[in-house]
């Protein structure tokens, strides 16, 4: 994932750095500081409301509904969205402000895919982002499909066996990343890419960056890659695909706010992107963290309790663009910032409407996917295990896939963790019995979509994720002691929350 340079940071600098990311003697250290922990925390949890914070979802929907029904980062829609933060959170005495950066920004402007022949029928396709674009209209062309093994379409010798000069190349997803199969599928020849999955689930993918892009190239699902192949098994096919995508660079900014006094040697990071996908108004991703955030933040600050530690919030942009707005933060920090981060928590989807409550696998005590999050992951994780526990609320591990904003800080070794209730994947039916809702059924259905609005949110699931924010800033903002105590790991009994596969972004698959 490339990285967007950052402009100067826009928040101060921190001066006194520790050592290293554990907390330094002095604050959060005392038994009074302990004291403070429990009473604000339970200050915080007891007037942060989902209720309350649903108003910040109307809000979102209101400036969705003016600015062409979406917030995407480098849209009127998400700089209203950013005006909007700003405001309250200067009104509620924070120290707030913008990091502006730039970056390439993407929106679908076609994807189409028809069987023209033999039997004609509708396909639905996802246009990678960065994929070059067709004519206006599309092409007409013969599919072709390139035979399956470990590493479909990935070297030139798999597309030996037939021409597909002028064709459409049917590709099956793995092996390599898809900017790879595209760029072989382009020099056999080929006019345009189809890859599907190979697991449930419409493919929304990603070439990297737009130099990578050879061929126009879209997504579609394992059932109609199947079909396809099942269609050419008996003899010619033609399709009509089209898909074009504008591309060119944009402005955009983060909204940072911090609390005016708080030990700056102890400072504490929670952050949710504020962007949405072109598609929708993005109200559960990510309108449900960052009005969740931005509720315990209000409430924070109308607390008489004065944090020993520096708190600060972020609202990130570009997150949907492969996670830019938390890189350039992140790169624009320098060795003494880093070290002066004590922790960073992420909240980004966090009121599926067929949810599951997942927390971050810090200790990596469930054997999925990526390893363990830097040293204190696993307190982070412990710790808000042990808050649902108390509240009597089910959870399950989900894996650090690197699909939103804590993989910046993981990969500079900051303790990371949080919460999500699910995206484009399946809820199992052990996961219905626990949790409600629906088996065999999208965690939220409406992922990256046009119904991603105000019917979108779980209520109850919002309420319980907004007081994880509310304990964990109440607990940090005085006493980081639990970060340096002993994790005994324990397995969770629950399945990863978002599939498998490399990641430039939030559901932006580049790779198997």
């Amino acid at each position: 994932m490339a990285v967007v340079a950052a402009t100067a940071l826009a928040t101060p600098l921190l001066l006194g750095a520790a050592p290293n990311h554990g907390p330094s003697h002095g604050s959060g250290h005392s038994k009074d500081a302990s004291k403070e922990a429990v009473k604000l925390s339970r200050e915080l949890v007891k007037n942060a409301s989902a209720g309350d914070a649903y108003r910040h979802l109307q809000q979102f929907q209101a400036i969705a509904d003016s600015a062409d029904g979406h917030r995407a980062a480098g849209s009127l829609g998400h700089d209203a969205s950013a005006a909007y933060v700003y405001r309250q959170l200067q009104r509620a005495g924070y120290q707030v402000s913008y990091q502006t950066f730039r970056f390439p920004y993407t929106q679908t402007l076609a994807e189409k895919l028809a069987v023209v022949s033999p039997t004609p029928r509708d396909v639905t396709i996802k246009a990678m982002t960065y994929t070059p674009s067709t004519r206006v209209g599309g092409l007409t062309a013969g599919l072709v499909n390139v035979p399956v093994d470990d590493t479909s379409g990935c070297e030139a010798s798999d597309y030996a066996s037939a021409n597909f000069t002028g064709k459409i190349a049917l590709i099956k997803r793995g092996g390599c990343p898809f900017a790879d199969k595209q760029a072989a599928a382009a020099t056999a020849g080929a006019a345009g890419a189809v890859i599907y999955n190979n697991t449930e689930g419409l493919l929304s993918g990603t070439l990297g960056d737009a130099a990578a892009g050879r061929i126009p190239t879209g997504g579609i699902s394992q059932a109609e890659g199947e079909q396809l192949v099942a269609d050419l098994a008996g003899g010619e096919v033609t399709v009509s695909f089209e898909v074009r995508q504008l591309q060119e660079e944009r402005t955009t900014r983060n909204v940072i706010a911090e609390t005016r006094g708080g030990k700056a040697a102890n400072t504490v990071v929670l952050g949710a992107h504020l962007d949405s996908v072109t598609e929708g108004p993005g109200i559960n991703d990510n309108g449900s963290g960052s009005a969740g955030l931005l509720e315990v933040a209000q409430e924070l600050a109308k607390s008489k309790s004065k944090p020993a530690n520096k708190v600060r919030f972020a609202w990130w942009s570009a997150e949907e663009n492969g996670l830019l707005g938390s890189e350039a933060y992140v790169a624009g920090l320098t060795e003494q910032q880093r070290q002066q981060i004590k922790l960073y928590l992420n909240f980004d989807m966090i009121a599926s409407p067929n949810g599951v409550q997942f927390v971050y696998d810090g200790d990596d005590s469930d054997g999925v996917g990526a390893g363990p999050g830097p040293e204190g992951s696993a307190q982070l994780e412990r710790d808000i295990n042990k808050f649902l526990d108390g509240k009597g609320k089910k959870h399950e591990g989900t894996d650090f896939t690197g699909r939103s904003d804590y993989g910046p800080f993981i990969e500079v070794g900051i303790p990371s963790g949080g919460t999500f209730t699910g995206a484009e994947g399946i809820k199992t039916a052990a996961q219905a019995k626990v949790y409600g809702g629906k088996a065999d059924v999208a965690y939220d259905p409406c992922y990256h979509a046009a119904c991603d609005d105000l019917d979108n949110i779980s209520m109850r699931h919002f309420d319980v994720n907004i007081d994880v924010i509310a304990n964990a800033v109440g607990t940090y903002a005085h006493d980081l002691r639990s970060l340096t105590r002993p994790v005994k790991p324990v397995p969770s009994t629950g399945t990863p929350g978002s599939g498998g596969g490399l990641h430039d972004g939030h559901g932006h698959e580049v790779t198997e």
